[in-house]
């Protein structure tokens, strides 16, 4: 199960887990016709998907999306909360409808997604893998960026939490990081030769892709890592280092 399935990361994961075999429930919350497509690529790649409308930030729904993949695929092995949403603007000036919006989805829908795959988890019985998507902006105060930044901080330590709390039931938590990734969201906030731009000053010179961070997710999601439980795997092509890294320069007094 994967939220936010229809662009961007959440698509390259849900694509990821269909081609190794894994049957997959595509979460959207307004892009049907692209999470139909996403169906079809996994369908194509021999696995079982179907789409599923919902609102993470609506804890019910959250509880039907589990339900109905259940009932399609019998059980809930692996869990992806990926939705995210994002308002941005200085904190003090901020639209608090917008900011809000923001933490519900960002933050309570992951607790949701967490909740409810966990519980689901535990009747089963046999184990399980979460992965919650969070990003650098967990630990750097990006401005203009406060109820995003305190949404992925909070996810971090939900992970944590988690995965001490589930440990005895084999369910395994783990967080990635993903860094500036070339996603439509950005899209949202940047034109092309800013972003272009910016990804000159990333230390690896360029942005991440979808597929990059599909696949990262997909190690996360891999019984064959059945050891890794509380990790946070960072993938940002090293734009969380010191800005003085790739300048050649000294650090700071």
């Amino acid at each position: 199960m994967v939220t936010g399935a229809s662009l961007g990361i959440g698509r390259a994961t849900a694509v990821a887990l269909g081609r190794v075999g894994v049957n997959v429930a595509v979460n959207y919350h307004s892009h049907r016709d692209e999470a139909e497509e996403v169906v079809q690529a996994i369908r194509d790649a021999g696995s079982q998907a179907f789409a599923h409308q919902a609102d993470v930030s609506d804890q019910t729904a959250v509880e039907g999306l589990v339900a109905e993949t259940v009932s399609r695929f019998g059980k809930l092995d692996i869990a992806v909360s990926n939705a995210a949403f994002s308002d941005r603007q200085p904190f003090h000036e901020a639209d608090m409808e917008g900011f809000r919006r923001t933490i519900d989805v960002t933050m309570w829908g992951a607790f949701f997604i967490l909740r409810a795959a966990a519980q689901q988890m535990i009747r089963q019985g046999d184990g399980g893998a979460i992965v919650l998507v969070s990003s650098p902006h967990a630990f750097v105060p990006v401005p203009t960026s406060m109820a995003y930044n305190m949404s992925k901080a909070a996810i971090d330590h939900m992970a944590r939490t988690a995965a001490i709390e589930l440990a005895e039931h084999r369910v395994r938590v783990n967080v990635i990081q993903p860094g500036w990734t070339d996603t439509p969201g950005e899209r949202k906030f940047a034109s092309e030769e800013t972003l272009e731009k910016a990804a000159a000053n990333i230390p690896w010179g360029r942005l991440g892709t979808p597929a990059e961070m599909g696949e990262s997710i997909l190690f996360l999601c891999d019984p064959a890592h059945d050891y890794t439980t509380g990790a946070t795997l960072l993938v940002d092509g090293g734009i969380s280092l010191p800005w003085w890294a790739n300048r050649g320069s000294a650090a700071p007094e």
